[in-house]
């Protein structure tokens, strides 16, 4: 029998007096039940590691965990002697996501128990914040299963690494959720639309196309991981170092161990090709609705198959028209006014803002529907959801789920100017380039050829592995030489 949730009142769906558990960072420790060893901590030299340990559950993140890590990542933030944090994954994932059965069988029992849900996400997005405004390097090994909340704990650091066994996806619109942990701030960061892309499908990313798109910033064996711990631990600082310094160094130790791309895996869909063009035209930001997205998958569908890549491309965009519409309606349509006014808050009102919408979505039948549907009955079963369609969510219902800021009330374990921005202050200078700035450059400069271009984006990284590769798949797909001269193609 499907879950079913106590549905409050939908004008109480935000209660703007209500004060989050773990209001400050002493409240924040382990509590009698949790699990002693779900969280393993080490220390060689300079690093410390933070090592999730329940590889039966694919290390899927719960407040037990979240109570071990934020204490001890506040201790090494002080620590003189820790230089380096590194967090990984016991088994063949590194965070699957949230414990979210837990919080779905939890949020059946009515409103005091959903209150409960919202604590946790409370709790998460704090730690979520403290690793993306970290004073310290901190460094993500995502090999393996990375999805959900084990996107927060990741995708919120400066260095990221992939390796040949990374899975990379965000299916909360799957389960009647929204992509959470900060995708309000690094999916539309993404090149084009692929965040949105990512966001509305669950589609997702492996391997080296984890690196391709951003969502990584190496991209490494993993036979190489253990040696570049070991190598980490070895940096020594001063202590008037800037983070800025740290993280130069920490990058080009990492390159060190950067020996090589897959051959047999260049820059393929969705990241790049014909695919990619096809999403960055389906989702474009002209489009004012997910009605009109889905009119230009149609039009996609529609196309001629004798055109270059025809056949491709229908097939993929009457598979992603029938996959949103499979997905929760009302997930589907927060998600697309997320990720179009989002780009707009701070990493600060990011975190803030998602509270909000994850306390409206503890409260939505929706989210008990799709977790019991596809994680808790068996067997599985297609999920029920209320509304069953798109055009029976409306403007109102939507908006339920974006209450003003002086309606939400998380406070974050930091504050101040180092803890909030606009723009990750670091990500130009680590990962791939974005294409954006690709495009400035060749505006600006107006190269004579793309070897020049891809040269020129060379030099700038210092021979960054992958610059080349992303420099050359962009130039291909996006570009012409017209009398001597490298263009960009009409949009």
């Amino acid at each position: 029998m499907p879950l079913r949730a106590k549905i409050q009142n939908p004008a109480m769906s935000i209660n703007s007096t209500r004060k989050y558990a773990y209001a400050t960072t002493s409240e924040i420790k382990e509590e009698s039940g949790d699990d002693p060893s779900d969280v393993l901590f080490g220390s060689q030299y300079g690093v410390r590691t933070i090592t999730l340990n329940r590889p039966k559950k694919l290390n899927s993140l719960d407040a037990s965990m979240c109570r071990k890590i934020v204490p001890r990542l506040i201790e090494w933030s002080k620590s003189q002697m820790a230089n380096v944090v590194v967090i990984k994954g016991e088994g063949r994932a590194f965070c699957a996501g949230g414990d979210i059965a837990a919080l779905a069988l939890q949020n059946k029992k009515g409103p005091e128990e959903q209150n409960k849900s919202k604590d946790f996400f409370a709790l998460e997005y704090k730690l979520d914040h403290l690793i993306a405004t970290y004073t310290k390097p901190y460094v993500a090994f995502l090999d393996g299963i990375t999805m959900g909340g084990g996107v927060g704990l990741s995708i919120n650091a400066p260095i990221r690494i992939a390796t040949e066994n990374t899975v990379f996806a965000m299916p909360e619109t799957t389960i009647g959720f929204f992509p959470d942990v900060g995708a309000s701030f690094f999916l539309p960061r993404l090149d084009g639309q692929l965040g949105m892309y990512l966001a509305l499908t669950s589609e997702q990313l492996k391997g080296v196309n984890v690196f391709y798109a951003g969502v990584a910033t190496h991209y490494i064996h993993s036979s190489s991981l253990p040696d570049l711990e070991a190598r980490l631990s070895e940096l020594d600082f001063k202590d008037n170092d800037s983070m800025e310094h740290r993280l130069r160094i920490v990058n080009s130790t990492i390159e060190e161990f950067c020996t090589g791309l897959p051959h047999d895996q260049p820059v393929s869909l969705p990241v790049g090709g014909k695919i990619r063009q096809a999403i960055d035209y389906a989702f474009q930001p002209a489009n004012e609705n997910i009605e009109k997205c889905l009119q230009m998958l149609q039009n996609l569908a529609d196309m001629n198959p004798d055109d270059p890549g025809g056949s491709e491309v229908i097939e993929w965009a009457k598979k992603t028209k029938k996959t949103i519409l499979q997905r929760s309606p009302t997930s589907v349509k927060v998600a697309y006014r997320q990720l179009r006014e989002s780009p707009k808050w701070s990493i600060a009102e990011t975190f803030i803002r998602e509270q909000g919408i994850a306390s409206r979505f503890m409260e939505h039948q929706d989210f008990i529907e799709g977790v019991s549907a596809l994680l808790i009955d068996k067997p599985r079963r297609t999920p029920n959801w209320s509304p069953n369609s798109l055009d029976e969510v409306s403007d109102s219902t939507v908006q339920e789920f974006f209450p003003p800021m002086d309606q939400l009330h998380l406070q974050l374990l930091r504050s101040g100017e180092d803890a909030d921005y606009k723009e990750s202050p670091y990500a130009a200078d680590i990962g791939l380039p974005r294409e954006r700035v690709i495009e400035e450059y060749i505006t600006q400069a107006r190269p004579k050829s793309k070897d020049a271009v891809v040269q020129q984006f060379v030099q700038r990284s210092n021979g960054k592995q992958g610059v080349e590769e992303k420099v050359e798949e962009f130039l291909l797909r996006k570009t012409d030489e017209q009398r001597g001269q490298v263009v960009l193609r009409a949009a």
